[in-house]
């Protein structure tokens, strides 16, 4: 019988003093046991059985290398390297994140890269507390100091050396980790888990989350067995951003993928069966790790109690950002209107919904935050909804919505469930709320339309309501024709329901830019409003504001003007001086006496409205930034270039913050910040920030939508300010093209045009062109705006220059004679565009 055991190779010696070194730690536990074949049999059942013990106990707390095909992560491997490089105390670090999100690999390449620097790594599962404390008693068995797992935090405790122990898969929220950590100043500690609050253990912590483009490319080629070619990583590319560069989707992805071969077929095949491949574990793997995507936060599910999983599940058919306590408090205090209209939700629309909320309620029948907590902090401790703190928002991984969409038996219901709810949020919200629609309901109501929600028809007209607040008049739009079909049907053409569906969508057609068909329908509108409701019910009053609106719009200016006098009269009469929609009106009327070149009337009016509106609805209210916006323009039209850019870069950042980066009156804002750029001579600003406005407004408005053409025409003057006169000229000459399509040859805005066209020809030396044109301009603002207002003599002015460049000085020297004592009257004598005018003319 022979039994030879030998422990590791001893270390260095110590460093030499006076009374001699020690001899350092051996090099590993390595334990080599070289067994007779009939050993088992002659050793005593003790000796036996401690063999036994420590074979079993090295297989358990086995470390296994990291995955063949592991890529990326190198932001918090490195951010690992750096923390337990320190000495001296012991350091724990802590990954945390979604399940699949490749925390354990990270774990193992991190060991594996610097298993050097431990003197033992052990490596423990900790999904429950019989694993955790058999991983102890192994560490007990192996280092021979017993068979507890009390033996085994005591070897942790005693033994001042740098091992590494790994807490892997630390995801039941009900174990109290801290009865399992050594409690000593030594050591060192990695816990993978789901539940970020295991972070309080953590001297410092990584959220394992999606991974950067490149690397998710990288692994899914890897995993597919393909070549690594411009073709593939374009493919490939499309297929992790579906996967919302979740590692554990991707890693299934590419074992699919290199058994079909199919690179290029695999886009559409997941588009139709995403629930399916996402619950399909591959026969062959690339590492020991046993759940699907969809089964590993089913197992996550499994552990929630009945009210978290109503929650989450509910949660699953609103979008998947921006889910807040707040929108569904608002929901929990509707009660349905006994005099409303009849197409709002029935008791039965309203069974479920009012049943879900009811789950949050207090015994009073008030919202209590505390359920609403409890649940989503029991849903967080498995990462399946995150919540961002500055926000106040929850929001849940796309593929986690998705499955939770997928596992659902009724989903229609769900949805139709959620899509009342949003509607009793709209009702329920307070006024002076303004950012839930665009930070919060807006995507949820997105959401709710494109899966066809089956929701009374009052919820779809306050859908659309939001809509036009977020700015979202196409979607506006196209709900309201919907909405107001099925009212005339239901409720007939003159119920106020049906009025009001009517007066919205011409609100969306004037924000669309088709201001003639706006003002038909609020033509309409306000006859009936008239009939049904009287001549100074604030409803009618309403209508009869924005059809001044679309008066002024449609370059009617003076008809916009007096019947805005009109409104604010009866306003003031009706609802008082200061209320919200009598300074609105007084607002509009400023606007008139801009259009109408009256500057000085403009912002007298303007300054005394922002006083009031700041009062009566504070700084930041989306009204009191408009009339600021327009108070700026005032300066700006005046020649008080520098007040306008400080107002506008003020106003600029409070609607990014109120009604977010892409609202039209945001960009609008940002294009007159731009104009104002381009008056004090920052011409490159200007032209950026033009480009980066332009680019938007296509986006969200469209090609043909004013504002986009108003930017257009602003950027054709920016090139001409710097000196790119050609570019200048075939950008003018596009506008031109679609305003007089859009708007008419005589309409202000095409005549604007024109007469940037003009000056074009003008830069580039076609003098006679130029002249040409702004007679015709000339001759078209002095019909339509009156031969003193600021644009008639801006194209005076320009006429004088023609003559001037044509050789005919005296021609060009009387007419600008004319504009000077013009300018004079209008604008001041010290207004800029007054003063340039006596500087030229004094040249001539």
């Amino acid at each position: 019988m022979v039994l030879n055991l030998s422990g590791g190779q001893g270390g260095p010696g110590g460093p030499a003093h006076q009374h001699g070194g020690t001899g350092g730690a051996g090099e590993g536990p390595t334990v080599n046991i070289n067994m007779a074949p009939n050993l088992q049999a002659t050793l005593a059942p003790e000796q036996a059985l401690r063999l036994h013990n420590v074979r079993a106990s090295q297989i358990a707390n086995h470390c296994s290398p990291p995955s063949r095909i592991f890529c990326g992560r190198q932001d918090i491997l490195d951010k690992m390297e750096d923390f337990f490089a320190d000495t001296g105390t012991q350091h724990i670090y802590v990954l945390h994140g979604l399940g699949g999100a490749g925390k354990t690999q990270i774990a193992l390449k991190f060991i594996n890269k610097s298993s050097s620097r431990f003197s033992d790594i052990f490596f423990i599962d900790t999904s429950t507390i019989a694993t955790i404390k058999r991983g102890l008693r192994n560490i007990a068995i192996l280092k021979d100091l017993g068979d507890s797992p009390q033996d085994g935090l005591l070897w942790l405790t005693s033994k001042v050396e740098k091992w590494l122990l790994v807490f892997d898969n630390a995801d039941d929220p009900g174990i109290n980790l801290n009865d399992f950590i050594p409690q000593c100043n030594h050591g060192n500690i990695i816990i993978t888990s789901r539940n970020p609050g295991l972070c309080i253990y953590a001297g410092s912590h990584s959220l394992v989350s999606d991974m950067k483009e490149e690397d998710a490319v990288a692994l899914l080629l890897k995993g597919a067995l393909q070549e690594a070619t411009i073709h593939t990583k374009e493919i490939a590319a499309e297929i992790v951003k579906l996967l919302h560069h979740l590692p554990l989707a991707i890693v299934q992805a590419g074992a699919f993928i290199s058994k079909s071969q199919d690179l290029d077929g695999f886009l559409a095949l997941y588009t139709k069966n995403h629930a399916r491949l996402l619950s399909e574990k591959p026969t062959q793997s690339h590492d020991h790790y046993a759940w699907t995507v969809y089964t590993t936060w089913q197992m996550s599910f499994d552990r929630l109690t009945p009210l978290a999983a109503l929650l989450l599940q509910h949660c699953s058919f609103l979008h998947y950002k921006g889910i807040s306590q707040r929108m569904l408090s608002y929901a929990s205090k509707y009660q349905a209107p006994s005099d409303g209209p009849s197409d709002g939700p029935s008791e039965r629309e309203l069974q479920e919904p009012l049943e879900f909320l009811s789950h949050f309620l207090g015994p009073t029948g008030e919202w209590d935050s505390w359920r609403f907590l409890e649940a989503t902090n029991e849903i967080q401790a498995y990462s399946l909804i995150s919540f961002d703190t500055k926000k106040k928002l929850f929001s849940i991984h796309p593929l986690v919505h998705a499955w939770g969409q997928a596992t659902v038996s009724n989903p229609k219901r769900y949805m139709s469930t959620m899509g009342t709810i949003l509607g009793m949020a709209i009702s329920e919200r307070p006024e002076c709320d303004m950012q839930l629609p665009s930070l919060q309901l807006c995507p949820h109501i997105e959401l709710a339309v494109q899966m066809d929600a089956e929701v009374a028809l009052v919820c779809k007209n306050q859908y659309a309501s939001i809509f036009q607040e977020d700015g979202k008049y196409k979607q506006a739009q196209t709900l309201l024709e919907e909405v107001l079909e099925k009212r005339k049907q239901l409720l007939g053409d003159n119920h106020p329901g049906t009025l009001d569906t009517m007066d919205r969508l011409a609100n969306s057609y004037s924000h669309l830019g088709e201001h003639q068909k706006a003002k038909e329908l609020q033509f309409i509108v306000l006859e009936k409003r008239k009939q049904v409701l009287s001549d100074n019910h604030p409803d009618t009053l309403h209508t009869m504001g924005r059809l001044a609106s679309s008066y002024s719009r449609l370059g009617e200016h003076q008809k916009g003007k007096e019947l805005h006098a009109i409104v604010l009269e009866k306003r003031k009469q009706v609802l008082g001086e200061n209320h919200p929609d009598t300074l609105r009106t007084m607002s509009n009327l400023a606007n008139s006496y801009s259009a109408l070149g009256e500057f000085q009337k403009a912002k007298e009016l303007e300054g005394i409205v922002v006083e009031k509106q700041k009062q009566v609805l504070g700084d930041n209210h989306p009204d009191t930034l408009r009339t600021i916006a327009n108070l700026a323009i005032s300066y700006s039209s005046l020649g008080e270039h520098e007040k306008a850019k400080e107002l506008e870069i003020i106003v600029v950042e409070k609607q990014k913050q109120v009604l977010g980066e892409n609202h039209p009156t945001t960009l609008d804002t940002m294009s007159n910040l731009a104009s104002t750029y381009s008056d004090l001579g920052e011409h490159h600003k200007a032209q950026e920030l033009e480009g980066i406005v332009l680019e938007k407004q296509k986006q969200f408005l469209g090609d043909n939508h004013p504002d986009t053409l108003c930017t257009m025409g602003n950027l054709a003057g920016s090139y001409s300010d710097l000196g790119e006169h050609q570019k200048a000229k075939d950008l003018t000459l596009i506008v031109l093209e679609k305003r007089k399509q859009i708007l008419g040859e005589n309409h202000p805005d095409t005549l604007h045009t024109m007469d940037n066209l003009a000056s074009s020809n003008s830069d580039l030396g076609e003098h006679q062109k130029a002249k040409d044109l702004t007679l015709i301009v000339f001759e078209k603002r002095k019909q339509v705006l009156g031969e003193n207002h600021p644009d008639t003599l801006h194209t005076m002015a320009n006429l004088a220059n023609s003559y001037s460049d044509l050789g005919e000085h005296q021609k060009a020297k009387d007419l600008m004679g004319v504009v000077l004592e013009k300018r004079k009257q209008v604008l001041g004598d010290n207004h800029p565009d007054t003063l340039a005018i006596e500087k030229h003319l004094g040249s001539m």
